[in-house]
């Protein structure tokens, strides 16, 4: 097989998703169904890697953003655009080698944007009407009402504003997007294996 013939064997799924959606849970569930890597703040590792930036220096960056259960409130602290802006520019290059070498699947980031040249890339955009975000934040999170409403609106905002500042079109543009689609329909394995199906069919997979 040549080098050629194994890229274009390669494929990349970009998941972008409103808090609460459970798009985080839905692209772990999707890279093990497919058998292929899952990337998320493993990311941030390989920045810290690649830049020498200490971990407890990215981590500050997050921490200044998040809350007790953890949420990125502003997507690598939004207090400091410099290093933010360092930060993405290190990261898309991250992303892109990624994509190269093997098939896996990018959770946030704007890998979609990162990856519009790629032409083996599936751009999925995860939502959900609130009362159900609403209870997954609730019974999954551990949240109060209250706190669950607020980071809905909070991290809903910093993604979408996120999104924009590097991508320059909105997380849920449908222009960008190969599939949108509502998890509480199917529920979180039921979305997987729906959209595993569609990786499938779209690629040529065989079981």
């Amino acid at each position: 097989m040549k080098w050629w013939e194994v890229f274009l064997e390669l494929y990349t799924i970009t998941i972008t998703r409103q808090f609460g959606s459970m798009g985080q849970a839905i692209a772990r569930q999707m890279a093990q169904m497919l058998g292929i890597e899952y990337y998320d703040r493993e990311i941030l590792e390989k920045v810290s890697e690649q830049t020498g930036l200490m971990m407890s220096t990215i981590k500050d960056e997050e921490e200044r953003a998040q809350n007790r259960f953890g949420f990125m409130r502003f997507p690598l602290g939004r207090q400091t655009t410099d290093m933010q802006d360092k930060i993405f520019k290190v990261q898309e290059q991250i992303i892109l080698e990624l994509a190269e070498q093997q098939s896996c699947i990018i959770v946030g980031r704007c890998a979609d944007y990162i990856l519009r040249d790629f032409p083996n890339a599936v751009n999925i955009y995860i939502y959900a009407p609130e009362e159900d975000r609403l209870h997954n934040c609730i019974e999954r999170f551990d949240m109060s009402e209250r706190e669950a409403k607020s980071m809905i609106q909070d991290v809903d905002e910093a993604r979408i504003a996120y999104h924009m500042r590097y991508a320059g079109y909105m997380p849920d543009d449908v222009k960008h997007k190969d599939i949108l689609i509502n998890s509480s329909f199917l529920g979180v394995e039921g979305t997987a294996q729906y959209l595993c199906e569609c990786v499938k069919e779209r690629f040529h997979i065989n079981e």
